[in-house]
């Protein structure tokens, strides 16, 4: 599976005076006085700024007494999965839970292992085994409030380093991948679309994220967003996880033991014309802040290469009646139904998506079709 090999350098966006009363009025202040107390409040004001644009949307504190329940996602096995059963489930949500799959836990666990001495790099270690070349490498979260991270795919290797060895998490990788794949092909068949990639894996990209998951973590607080066409993370272990899903903002979802979590991104949803729902980012594990220990998320995204464009596909059997140029002429998203999206420059969307940190107002919202 092809990576994307696009280089840039990173910009980084970033996270009242007391009254006093008394019986005796004050003198006046004095000009200096006046133009410090301005420059004191102005700059309150944008430190409170940058904090409130950094919160999520529709985001309660919970209390101990009143932490939301988790749900449970519709769980399938993927045995016996159907198309149209997949998108009858997922559809729903924007995610559902897989079961009987052919990842053994004995794999997940060995992965999670090695992925874990990454953090126990010194910080040259991680920005030299991992470089910068974007979306790929490392970034240590410094500046943004967030966990560090590391991004690879399945071609990663360090064979010449004997600090670190990658052999499972490289081969987890690419059981989740080809896991994504029949997911992928089974949504384009339930949806009655041409499958993109079907014949040209080369058409595809894939990043297996892994990020430090620390006590009190907040929505967000992870690192950053990226588009996808689905997701992928094995439950190792019982523990919830949150997602912000288009069908109930931020949602706390409890997956069985050793069952797969699939997402639905960004590019599925243009892909689809807008019939699926999707999920904004990767699962978050959920820690409370008493608990003084940490962990990590390991979440595979199937996406696109940078060089790639995404629009709304072609319901199968349409493609015929297709003449040169033609194309925006079609009804694409089934019958009496018009285009939702507009089609995407997905390198420059990626790069606003990653760096932006959009969770006040979902990313797409630019693309769509206005009436």
């Amino acid at each position: 599976m092809a990576s994307s090999t696009h280089q840039q350098q990173q910009q980084q966006h970033q996270p009242l005076p007391n009254l006093h009363g008394g019986a005796t009025s004050a003198p006046p202040p004095t000009p200096s006085t006046t133009t410090n107390n301005h420059l004191s409040t102005s700059n309150a004001a944008d430190a409170l700024s940058r904090l409130l644009h950094r919160l999520p949307p529709n985001l309660s504190l919970p209390t101990r007494r009143s932490s939301p329940s988790a749900i449970s996602p519709p769980a399938l096995s993927f045995s016996s999965l159907i198309p149209n059963e997949l998108i009858s489930s997922i559809s729903q949500h924007g995610f559902i839970q897989l079961t009987d799959h052919s990842i053994s836990s004995e794999l997940a666990n060995s992965a999670e292992s090695e992925s874990l001495k990454l953090f126990s790099l010194s910080h040259d270690q991680k920005q030299s085994f991992f470089p910068q070349n974007w979306p790929f490498g490392y970034d240590d979260g410094e500046g943004d409030g967030l966990s560090e991270s590391f991004r690879f795919d399945s071609l990663f290797t360090t064979e010449s380093n004997e600090l670190i060895k990658l052999d499972s998490i490289r081969e987890f990788t690419r059981e989740l991948e080809k896991l994504g794949l029949n997911i992928i092909d089974m949504l384009m068949k339930g949806l009655g679309i041409e499958n993109p990639v079907e014949n040209d894996p080369n058409r595809l990209s894939s990043i297996m994220w892994v990020s430090e998951c620390l006590p009190g973590n907040k929505p967000g607080s992870t690192g950053g967003f990226y588009p996808f066409i689905v997701g992928l993370k094995y439950q190792i272990r019982c523990e919830k996880q949150l997602l912000l899903s288009d069908s109930g903002g931020w949602v706390s979802v409890l997956s069985h033991v050793d069952s797969i979590l699939v997402t639905v991104g960004d590019i599925a949803q243009v892909w689809s014309n807008g019939k699926l729902k999707k999920v904004r980012g990767r699962p978050m594990a959920t820690l409370g802040d008493e608990n003084d220990s940490h962990c990590i998320t390991m979440s595979l995204l199937i996406t696109l290469p940078t060089e790639s464009n995404v629009a709304p596909l072609l319901p199968i059997g349409n493609k015929d009646k297709l003449e040169d140029g033609d194309e925006e002429e079609i009804n694409i998203g089934g019958e009496g139904q018009n285009r939702v999206f507009n089609s995407i420059d997905f390198e420059d969307y990626a790069w606003r998506v990653y760096h932006e940190r959009l969770l006040f107002k979902d990313p797409l919202d630019r693309y769509r079709v206005t009436q």
